[in-house]
């Protein structure tokens, strides 16, 4: 819901770093791994219980996730890049609740069960309505650019980074707020599965 506002104010700065990163030899594809690799680390240290280390660790990662794209606008860009990205992103929402379950089973096992669960039916709406997007050569430019038909909803990146940053800044309260961001990530799926019935019937 938010990404749009937030690519807004943030394109803009990502474009001239980008520019820099690209000018120096970097490409899109080694900046979506350095990203990935680094939000790995994030997942690491979250489950040993260092959630300050994390949340830095956490925002370093989305950044290079924000730079892999604009480097991509200077280089080229390829459907690799766009695959890399897409499937990287969904393993690192995967990991972060991972990451709290483990840190703190008995108090985060079936709260981190079910908000890996929402992630997961919300991507299978999501990759499934590209796939039909792309079938009927559908197109939109809703979230820019993209290299797969981009649907939105209520819970997007900048809704996801929120609320992963209060996992860390109140890790007692992982429960709560997992439960409750897994009914915003399921009512997203759900109003896509609605709107591919109106749109593929």
């Amino acid at each position: 819901m938010l990404d749009g506002w937030a690519r807004r104010r943030i394109d803009p700065v990502f474009d001239i770093i980008g520019s820099r990163l690209a000018a120096a030899g970097a490409s899109a594809n080694g900046v979506t791994l350095a990203a990935f690799a680094v939000g790995m680390a994030a997942a690491v240290a979250i489950a040993q219980g260092w959630y300050l280390a994390g949340l830095i660790l956490l925002a370093a990662s989305r950044l290079g996730d924000g730079l892999d794209g604009a480097v991509a606008r200077i280089n080229g860009k390829t459907d690799l890049g766009g695959y890399l990205d897409i499937v990287l992103d969904f393993a690192f929402y995967g990991a972060i609740p991972i990451a709290f379950v483990l840190a703190d089973p008995a108090a985060n096992a079936v709260a981190g069960a079910v908000l890996v669960f929402a992630f997961y039916v919300n991507g299978a709406s999501f990759l499934a309505y590209a796939v039909m997007a792309e079938k009927r050569k559908l197109e939109t430019q809703a979230r820019g650019a993209k290299s797969l038909f981009f649907t939105t909803g209520l819970a997007e990146a900048t809704e996801t980074l929120a609320v992963f940053v209060a996992f860390c800044l109140f890790p007692r309260w992982f429960a709560p707020l997992a439960y409750i961001f897994a009914a915003v990530t399921l009512y997203t799926a759900l109003s896509r599965i609605v709107l591919a019935g109106r749109t593929f019937r």
